[in-house]
């Protein structure tokens, strides 16, 4: 059994280390658009080989798709169009457009949508790691629309990857990332952004810069061609939640502008609930 891995960066890179690790499959393929990419997959053994889209759709069972959630719009219907029995997988971080624009599609359940819970803030194959997916959450869309062998089988690499499962309808599933995956990029984008500002006038700020800073803007250093087309792609949620968050900023400003500290204590107690679920 050939797995086609499409996009050999951080996702798709770390799944290949993992299933060539366990030998789960006889051979695994890597598509990948980069000559750059290409080599470095190959020389970090990330994969065995390099072919086309087209020849790795014929010469595998299972397509697992990695690439950013625009290309996944471009491509996903011209590969359904040429499976036979394969499974195709998308892994991509947002699901209603994808799912709407192949609903009908004659080889849907050929489909698996799944979207794993897990990243760092570094792209490309040498970010790709061995244990990036342990114990981390593997949601799946709509997976009753998927063939039962094909879902099987999608399963059971999460199963290898030592992820747990989670399931959920599209609309659900991209409203719950932009709250606790979107935003917190979006959030770190602006931080970022912010101290860069002040650093053209205070060239040292950078001096005082503690594992506090570091921990909270780590996510700006994230690739922006994987992040401008999933805030595309999640337009409607992540203007929801970042709404909500600047009505939360305004609130700490004005209780600090005004000198209100016994209500910004309150604040601050209050959000100190997020306990309950960060350990």
């Amino acid at each position: 059994m050939n797995i086609a891995i499409v996009g050999t960066g951080l996702i798709g890179g770390s799944i290949g280390i993992r299933l060539k690790e366990i030998n789960f499959s006889d051979k695994i393929i890597g598509v990948e658009k980069s000559e750059s990419n290409q080599k470095k997959a190959l020389q970090l053994g990330l994969v065995d080989e390099i072919q086309s889209l087209e020849d790795a759709i014929k010469n595998s069972k299972i397509i697992i798709l990695t690439v950013p959630v625009d290309a996944i719009i471009n491509m996903l219907p011209q590969i359904l169009d040429q499976v036979t029995d394969q499974v195709v997988i998308d892994m991509g971080s947002t699901k209603s457009n994808i799912l709407s624009l192949i609903n009908d599609h004659p080889k849907r359940g050929r489909y698996v949508a799944a979207h794993p819970m897990a990243g760092t803030e570094y792209s490309g194959p040498e970010a790709a790691i061995s244990g990036l997916f342990k114990d981390k959450m593997m949601v799946y869309v709509e997976a009753f629309k998927s063939d039962e062998d094909a879902f099987e089988i999608a399963d059971s690499i999460t199963e290898q990857l030592e992820m747990q499962t989670s399931f959920m309808n599209a609309d659900e599933h991209d409203m719950h990332t932009a709250y606790v995956s979107h935003i917190s990029h979006l959030t770190s984008f602006a931080l970022a952004l912010t101290v860069l500002e002040k650093e053209k006038s205070q060239g040292r700020i950078f001096e005082l810069a503690g594992s506090g800073f570091q921990s909270t803007v780590r996510l700006a250093k994230s690739s922006p061609d994987m992040w401008t087309p999933i805030f595309r792609q999640n337009r409607t949620n992540v203007l929801e939640v970042l709404e909500e968050h600047i009505n939360q900023l305004q609130k700490l400003h004005d209780t600090l502008e005004s000198e209100d500290y016994p209500s910004l204590h309150k604040l601050i107690k209050k959000s100190n609930k997020i306990k309950r679920i960060i350990k």
